[in-house]
């Protein structure tokens, strides 16, 4: 199943940024640490195509650090563009981010030139949280949920320094299948948009053979070796996740919907260890994949688009000019 989330809002959004990136100096864009690649925004990139970027992996708590190094080296190795981690309860993260803007923009500056700065992510990402930390109020509202945040304010950090923030924005078309199912299970996508035991199955997919212990020691699969679990059929993993969580129904049968419900809560909260859902070199290939796939589909558009204009006209109306009329044919 193909997961596609993007609301009436987002177009406001899309449409305020392509209005306000003409005046900005610094793209601010907030990643999630667990998936650096699937949480940065493509339409966001073209919209905001020339300006200086800083590339901020939130919530990197609950990533794998060594998997974080190697994403932060990744966007630090893009012109233009620095990259930092943070977490978005840190007290003092502003001077970072400040500092971050001034290396990208530093004819900007003081009351004549001040700094302007967009502030951009996903939905779900932290980005409210971490502007109420950098003001040190409740200027934005928070919660688990995505899509809270419905509209731009503008917010001033310093006299020379003002931040507009933007609602959380996804993308029409996630051309990722991969990407689809991690933005689902981190929380980015509206819960009407996706199947919870389809999105639990392919994130116990990755989470089988890349944090088997983490995954074996919170449902206290004590049974399975890290061997046995990652050759194990997904649906088999969840069926023994739910009878250890009690999830069942009638006649000893495994409730999976609450199962996966389960499963996506406790990775959200950071209880089966630190981790992130892809490398760099991953995403790589999965949007390879994508792109090529996307091509394809475009490709076989255009043709039955050519194929249906190409059709005479003879076989959809009566007393239509018929295949062999002249090229100067007022129908062509």
């Amino acid at each position: 199943m193909a997961i596609q989330w993007f609301p009436g809002h987002m177009y406001s959004t899309q449409k305020a940024i392509t209005e306000r990136v003409k005046d900005i100096d610094v793209v601010i864009e907030l990643l999630d640490a667990r998936l650096p690649g699937s949480s940065a925004n493509p339409m966001l990139a073209e919209l905001t195509a020339g300006r200086p970027s800083v590339k901020v992996l939130n919530k990197q708590d609950l990533a794998d650090p060594a998997q974080t190094a190697r994403w932060l080296a990744h966007y630090n190795a893009l012109p233009a563009t620095r990259a930092i981690g943070l977490d978005a309860s840190q007290t003092t993260p502003a001077q970072q981010l400040v500092k971050a803007c001034h290396e990208l923009s530093p004819n900007r500056g003081g009351m004549a030139k001040p700094m302007r700065v967009l502030i951009c992510g996903i939905p779900n990402v932290g980005k409210s949280t971490l502007i109420n930390t950098l003001t040190g109020g409740r200027k934005a509202k928070t919660g688990d949920e995505a899509g809270i945040t419905k509209l731009e304010q503008r917010i001033v950090l310093a006299d020379d320094f003002y931040l507009w923030d933007t609602p959380g924005m996804l993308w029409p078309r996630i051309i990722v299948p991969k990407s689809g199912y991690n933005l689902a299970a981190s929380g980015a996508v509206g819960r009407n948009a996706f199947d919870e035991e389809e999105v639990a199955l392919e994130l116990l997919d990755y989470l089988k053979v890349h944090y088997a212990a983490g995954v074996a020691t919170r449902f206290k699969l004590v049974e399975l070796d890290t061997e046995t679990m990652a050759g194990m059929k997904d649906e088999d993993l969840l069926d023994t996740i739910g009878r250890k969580r009690g999830a069942l129904l009638g006649k000893g049968k495994v409730n999976l919907q609450k199962t996966a419900e389960i499963v996506m809560h406790e990775f959200r909260a950071g209880n089966l260890g630190r981790i992130t859902l892809e490398t760099p070199e991953e995403f790589a290939q999965w949007l390879a994949a994508g792109q090529r796939a996307d091509a394809e589909r475009a490709a076989k558009k255009a043709a039955r688009s050519k194929k249906g204009k190409a059709k005479p006209a003879s076989d959809s109306m009566p007393g239509a000019v018929p295949e062999d009329a002249p090229a100067d044919d007022p129908q062509d």
